[in-house]
């Protein structure tokens, strides 16, 4: 892996800069456990029968950022860039022909959106609705920290069986 560059939260600030910043650490992980990776190696799958790889974790992050941020709390009705019209499959994790650039483009696409959602809304008491669940602003922030946060942890281990890397 190359360099940590994460931006650490702080230690001592408001209730919304700490959880951005939270998520933003936890967007910055996932990115230095696929750095200096091939299109092969990102593909590489955990164990059999699993479809578990680390461009798909990328594709499923700018998945969750999409449904969360833009459908959820903005109220949006876009769609998944890779699950084709009409299926109701999860297609994230399909990646033996998917597109390395487009996947990490798309991904930073998403959170670059979800920023901007945030930082527009004018409290963390905003909500959304999800079917007849209604969300807040703040339990996103929080469930997006702990989806990343579970799935870096994949990561690591994706990470430790390509290359023999392991650390935080």
């Amino acid at each position: 892996m190359t360099q940590d560059h994460r931006s650490p939260a702080p230690r001592n600030a408001d209730e919304r800069s700490t959880l951005t910043a939270m998520l933003q650490f936890q967007r910055d992980t996932l990115a230095m456990k696929c750095a200096g990776l091939t299109a092969d190696q990102l593909r590489t799958r955990a164990i059999a029968p699993s479809a578990l790889s680390l461009l798909g974790l990328v594709r499923h992050a700018a998945e969750v950022e999409r449904g969360w941020f833009r459908n959820v709390i903005n109220g949006e009705h876009s769609r998944s860039r890779w699950t084709p019209p009409g299926s109701t499959d999860w297609a994230d994790f399909d990646v033996d022909d998917a597109d390395v650039d487009e996947a990490f483009a798309v991904w930073r696409e998403e959170c670059a959106r979800a920023r901007v959602i945030v930082a527009e809304a004018p409290s963390l008491d905003v909500t959304g609705s999800l079917g007849d669940e209604t969300y807040s602003l703040r339990y996103v922030l929080a469930h997006m920290i702990e989806e990343y946060a579970r799935h870096n942890g994949h990561a690591d281990m994706l990470r430790e069986r390509i290359d023999g890397t392991t650390g935080e």
